[in-house]
């Protein structure tokens, strides 16, 4: 059975990596999904403008075809190992994967286009499905989650103020400092680099800009992270 691109997303993640692990945690993420013909027709979305989330289905199209029976979840340091299907590692078969977005408009023109946020896609992420997301069906109160029961603690995110400058002079420098802060908190650097004093310099692309940064630890020499460092902005070529 073959399966239909629906759509392709236009995303502020142009790279893997730096994308939080699971949607909704950079709440400021946006992105468009465009349909393609004969998926574009307006009646194809008509009253999905009254649902304020979505369920994406999407290909992992960057993660190769190859998979394995065990992973290493970030979750577990990088090292433990979990059978595939007790995670959500991208690399599984079919390369499927799952996200509840927030929708946030629709647009015609004349074709719909969908305005999302809070989501975890990278840049031109096909799509292969669309469903709305009910609360009273689709949110289990009580479930147990396993090795992941609480959402991953966040680092503390400080800005140069030659980034502070940068972004003041920008019209879109509000929103864009708060997905800074919404991702890097996250820690986006391997999980295997979080428990040891790291002195690398790291980057993410987040919308037309790398953003540069490192991890301080304390003052111990324990290699305990206290917080995250945002030392440029540089804009993309």
């Amino acid at each position: 059975m073959a399966l239909d691109i629906i759509g392709t997303i236009e995303s502020c993640y142009p790279d893997k990596f730096g994308i939080p692990r699971q949607p909704g945690l950079a709440p400021s993420a946006t992105a468009v999904l465009r349909l393609k013909a004969p998926f574009d027709h307006p009646d194809c979305v008509r009253g999905l403008e009254q649902f304020s989330h979505l369920w994406i289905s999407f290909i992992f199209h960057q993660s190769p075809e190859r998979w394995t029976p065990l992973v290493r979840p970030p979750r577990l340091g990088g090292n433990a190992r979990v059978g595939v299907f007790a995670s959500r590692s991208t690399h599984r078969p079919n390369r499927l994967g799952l996200s509840l977005v927030e929708l946030a408009g629709i647009e015609y023109d004349p074709a719909p286009t969908l305005l999302l946020r809070g989501h975890d896609l990278v840049d031109a992420t096909p799509v292969v499905d669309i469903k709305p997301y009910l609360p009273w069906a689709d949110s289990v109160e009580n479930a147990s989650a396993g090795f992941a029961p609480e959402p991953p603690p966040q680092l503390d995110v400080r800005l140069s103020d030659d980034c502070q400058r940068t972004l003041s002079e920008r019209p879109d420098g509000a929103s864009l400092g708060a997905l800074i802060r919404q991702v890097l908190s996250q820690d986006p650097r391997p999980a295997y680099r979080r428990d040891k004093r790291d002195d690398r310099g790291y980057g993410v692309r987040l919308h037309d800009l790398d953003v540069r940064f490192h991890v301080e630890t304390d003052n111990h020499g324990h290699g305990h992270e206290s917080v995250i460092v945002v030392d440029s902005l540089v804009p993309r070529t």
